[in-house]
């Protein structure tokens, strides 16, 4: 049983964007500040006039471990968390679970891109796959 984020005012659009295939990220309307975590006042400019806009969703990893340890009795080991630095966010990281079939020779540097994966209803969870090397 995965645990599921509590949805509110300011972090409904990142959680349920998935659904359109979209990583949404919270938005300053007057200075264009970057909000990640979703906040409702810009922590910038202090504006309350913030909304959300479709990320790329392409990104770098910055940083990565494996978990091996079972923390929930149904949970898949090992499985790889990434941190992302998203390529048309400046600023934001994003702490995500590598999916695909190809889990082996994770880097720091690596290029990825957002996925999907549906947990609830109106939950959508950002994982992140390996690029193709060009």
């Amino acid at each position: 049983m995965r645990l599921l984020p509590e949805l509110t005012a300011e972090n409904t659009p990142f959680w349920s964007g998935g659904e359109r295939g979209e990583l949404l990220i919270m938005h300053c309307n007057d200075c264009d500040h970057a909000i990640h975590p979703p906040q409702v006042i810009c922590p910038k400019c202090l504006s309350r006039s913030v909304s959300p806009r479709a990320a790329r969703g392409s990104g770098t990893i910055y940083t990565f471990t494996v978990n091996c340890h079972p923390w929930l009795p149904d949970l898949t080991v090992p499985y790889t968390l990434l941190t992302v630095d998203l390529d048309d966010e400046p600023g934001v990281r994003l702490t995500a679970q590598l999916v695909g079939d190809n889990q082996d020779g994770v880097a720091i540097g690596q290029r990825v891109s957002v996925t999907f994966e549906r947990a609830a209803e109106d939950v959508w969870i950002p994982q992140f796959q390996k690029l193709s090397a060009a």
